[in-house]
């Protein structure tokens, strides 16, 4: 908002004796002049532009606490991650610019071929998941996980916390305080994920009566596969030549009798170890150092699975967890969540994110393995972490970047209550 340049200058005359008015409180002011003429003692008052602008503080570096990811009830639908209205004007956009112009190939992997910049990625993100399990079946020895007996909650540390928590049977006599047990396994720490396995991820989608016909495997795996694994146990069509599109969702396959055999596999798959040569770490060096391989592993699954789906699509159910891997969802009736009765059971299939692919599994962060357990008084000063994550802190790993804010490692926790409502 600008003001004239110039709206002019008001001259007041006034007694410079008077007990009233102090012409020095004036002076000080860039806008006031006190002036002495032969008229009198004039002060002048000058109307100069003014620009009111607005002040802006940036920040470069993250808040120090971050919000984790919101709880979405029971009764509420996922948000999209991106709004349809973003969407259909984006379709808008690329329909407008390719008007006239003559049509481009489709690129894979719609055409059916594999995008080869992404085939070693998927390996690593499969070996990753492997390692990434085997660790954490070591790690289990030495740190100690408990369960919930009533729910699925977990804590990672010496003891479980005395948070009045737990949603299980009798939780209102036992005034939500859990009942734990040290029974912990791999699937409370890495929350296990399935999805159908597709033959022909381009082929027709699945009804509702051949839903037991075809197998459910880890969600992580079928994305890998899709994207270029090769597992003899889950066997996979491989086209090597583009499809012939012949209507919207009606193609057939090229006729590839005249290239040479397929190559042998592109890359090393690990295994996963059974529980009965699983060997916990011997000494403290050898903890640290499992700790720090477990959480590459972690970091190294999610950022390459975050690249795959940028390619190749997953889609998530908004109502319940269910994922598939393809580009448009099954049509197998099993949604049980909110009002699935007027949907008749079925899924409402929209873009997955990364968290719907690989869930983290948020437990409270222990400042000191060591120190005393957490208070009930002092919850809202602890921050929360992946369970992996939080093992492999606990293991003697460095804390990541990313969960640092979310974790709360900069917080001081006052020792007792009464400090605590100070703070406040």
């Amino acid at each position: 908002m600008d003001f004239p340049s110039k709206v002019g200058t008001l001259r007041v005359p006034f007694n410079a004796k008077s007990e009233f008015l102090n012409p020095h409180l004036f002076t000080s002011l860039p806008c006031f002049q006190f002036q002495q003429n032969s008229c009198g003692n004039v002060l002048k008052l000058s109307l100069k532009p003014r620009r009111i602008s607005q002040l802006v503080v940036r920040s470069e570096n993250p808040p120090q606490n971050s919000d984790f990811p919101r709880y979405y009830s029971k009764r509420e639908k996922k948000p999209f991650p991106v709004p349809i209205v973003d969407l259909r004007r984006a379709a808008r956009e690329r329909l407008k610019k390719s008007k006239g112009k003559p049509k481009k190939p489709v690129p894979p992997p719609k055409n059916g071929l594999l995008v080869k910049s992404l085939i070693p990625v998927a390996y690593d993100v499969h070996n990753a998941r492997i390692t990434l399990i085997n660790n954490l079946k070591k790690l289990l020895k030495v740190v100690p996980v408990h369960a919930c007996r009533f729910c699925n909650e977990i804590h990672v540390g010496p003891v479980g916390h005395p948070f009045k928590s737990c949603k299980g049977p009798d939780a209102t006599i036992r005034k939500g305080l859990h009942d734990w047990i040290t029974n912990a396994t791999v699937d409370d720490i890495f929350l296990p994920v399935e999805a159908f396995h597709l033959f022909d991820r381009l082929g027709r989608r699945i009804p509702h009566e051949e839903r037991f016909a075809i197998p459910r495997i880890p969600a992580i795996v079928e994305l890998c596969i899709q994207a270029g694994v090769d597992i003899p146990e889950h066997p996979t069509k491989r086209r090597r030549k583009p499809i012939i599109r012949i209507a919207k969702s009606e193609f057939v396959d090229a006729d590839e009798s005249e290239l040479p055999d397929p190559e042998g596999p592109k890359g090393t798959v690990l295994a996963e170890m059974p529980d009965s040569e699983i060997v916990a770490p011997s000494n403290e060096e050898e903890k640290i150092l499992l700790a720090e391989e477990t959480l590459q592993a972690w970091e190294q699954m999610r950022r390459g699975a975050k690249r795959l789906m940028k390619m190749y699509l997953v889609r998530v159910c908004g109502y319940c967890p269910e994922v598939h891997v393809g580009p448009s969802g099954h049509k197998a009736q099993n949604c049980g969540a909110f009002k699935h009765q007027q949907r008749n059971g079925q899924h409402g299939w929209q873009a997955a994110v990364l968290n719907d692919l690989i869930p983290p599994r948020y437990v409270w962060h222990v400042p000191d393995v060591n120190g005393p357990p957490l208070q009930r008084e002092l919850r809202s000063f602890y921050g929360q972490a992946p369970a992996v994550v939080e093992m492999c802190v606990q293991a003697g790993a460095a804390v990541p970047d990313e969960c640092r804010p979310t974790m709360r490692l900069d917080v001081g926790i006052p020792s007792n209550v009464k400090e605590a409502e100070m703070v406040v």
